[in-house]
């Protein structure tokens, strides 16, 4: 077992990790930003360093420096948590090659699923179903047409290495082909420097599920699914295990095919398996995320597994515990992503000081969270608060648990997303499961909203 673990990241998901690790009996090592210096987690961490400003150029996506803290505190493993670094195979390369291990799946892994092209290719040879469109990037916009001909329309512009909504575009018809084409390339290339694009067929409505999966680099189980289609703007606002679309046979069905992936790259560490749901109840695999997800809990919470625990001991060279037989998954979860943004002026960021923080509680009830009364939130992150997750017996127990949670949660000094939570939880066609990737836009645009 690991001695000492340094945690490249921030957040919550840093704590969650520092959590983990104690209760392991490991050290932990957190790096941080100049203006992440009176974080909760910088506070419980065995050891702290600093390692630059604010910019995460200069801090958190800093390789030499992440290395180099890594080897003055003679921290044996780094963790990457979530973004960041955490896919970033030239990191996961660099860690190896300084004989400190990269908790996580292996470099050529985290390349070859990186790439959404080769990513879809390897699927459709595993015989996994994949969208139709193009076999690769395309090579210009020649190619674009010829690929648009052969699907269809609606078609999707994706970019290779795209992520969050950047590099997407919904094209209805022929004329708005070629200016939604550039204009999404030039967006990938500003963001992600690779302005590579794929085509594949656009599906209307369906539900985005994604499957957890573990792996020891020789077998992979999966821990069930997730309901990721509550989104606002390709944006996951609450998730859910299970999902109230999936009936057992498609679970079973589903899930065969996203062991069968993995076993197709010989996985080592958790991932998560994407996939999209028609309405016809046909699926197809979208993307493999490589890393430890946001809404992990959910998971947790029906499987009773601490996936945080799981990955490191993955990570030593342990083997998978358990047979996908032996895997029982009980009750319902959901998770809410609590964000500093103001719903009312079209989610804008609301970062500034928390002038007064109480968390729910009682039965049934989770937060992960990095905040406390008087803590400042940077304006240089992405605006997670806390993750507030609730399981019940049932579905309607674990929503009923949520809305009383929501309700006790307080969060003073900051606009949050909690107002918005319960207005979601409280619509009709939610609470009888009837909602798909387009829901939260359906719901605005009824009520008038941005």
């Amino acid at each position: 077992m690991f001695q000492k673990i340094l945690i490249a990241n921030r957040g919550e998901i840093a704590l969650r990790i520092i959590r983990a690790c104690r209760e392991m009996n490991i050290k932990t090592v957190l790096v941080h930003s100049e203006v992440d210096s009176e974080s909760l987690p910088v506070k419980l961490a065995d050891e702290a360093l600093c390692i630059g400003a604010a910019p995460s150029t200069e801090s958190y996506l800093s390789m030499a420096r992440i290395v180099s803290a890594a080897e003055i505190t003679n921290a044996d493993a780094i963790h990457p948590g979530y973004g960041f670094l955490a896919e970033n195979a030239e990191f996961a390369e660099v860690i190896d090659s300084c004989e400190i291990t990269f908790i996580g799946p292996k470099p050529e892994t985290i390349r070859q699923m990186g790439d959404k092209a080769l990513a879809r290719d390897v699927m459709r040879e595993s015989g996994v179903p994949v969208i139709p469109g193009s076999s690769g990037p395309v090579e210009g916009f020649a190619q674009v047409l010829d690929v648009a001909k052969e699907i269809g329309y609606p078609l999707l512009l994706k970019a290779l290495a795209g992520g969050g909504g950047r590099g997407l575009r919904i094209v209805e018809s022929p004329d708005k082909l070629e200016s939604s084409f550039s204009s999404a390339s030039r967006e990938a290339e500003m963001a992600f420097g690779d302005g590579r694009m794929y085509v594949e067929r656009y599906l209307r409505s369906p539900r985005h599920i994604e499957f957890q999966i573990a792996g020891d680099g020789k077998r992979c189980v999966h821990l069930g699914e997730r309901e990721c289609s509550i989104q606002r703007r390709h944006q996951k606002l609450l998730e859910e295990s299970p999902s109230p679309a999936l009936s057992p046979e498609l679970r079973e069905r589903i899930g065969t095919m996203a062991i069968r992936g993995a076993d197709a790259v010989k996985y080592l560490g958790l991932g998560t398996m994407e996939f999209l749901l028609d309405q016809s109840g046909d699926f197809y695999f979208i993307e493999m995320n490589t890393r430890v997800q946001v809404e992990h809990p959910v998971t947790e919470a029906v499987s009773g597994i601490d996936l945080i625990k799981l990955q490191i001991r993955l990570a030593t060279g342990e083997t998978l515990p358990l047979s996908q037989r032996e895997i029982k998954l009980s009750g319902h979860a959901i998770e809410c992503r609590i964000n500093a943004e103001d719903p009312d002026r079209g989610f804008a960021p609301c970062p500034g000081k928390v002038e007064f923080f109480h968390q729910p509680g009682g039965p049934g009830v989770r937060i992960d969270s990095h905040l406390y009364s008087g803590y400042t939130i940077p304006p240089n992150y992405d605006s997670l608060l806390a993750k507030l997750i609730t399981t019940g017996e049932n579905r309607d127990e674990a929503i009923a648990r949520m809305l009383r949670a929501l309700d006790e949660f307080v969060i003073e000094g900051v606009k949050t997303t909690i107002p918005y939570h319960i207005k979601l939880l409280r619509n009709s066609d939610f609470r009888e499961g009837q909602f798909s990737t387009d829901f939260v836009e359906r719901m605005e645009r009824r009520s008038g909203g941005d």
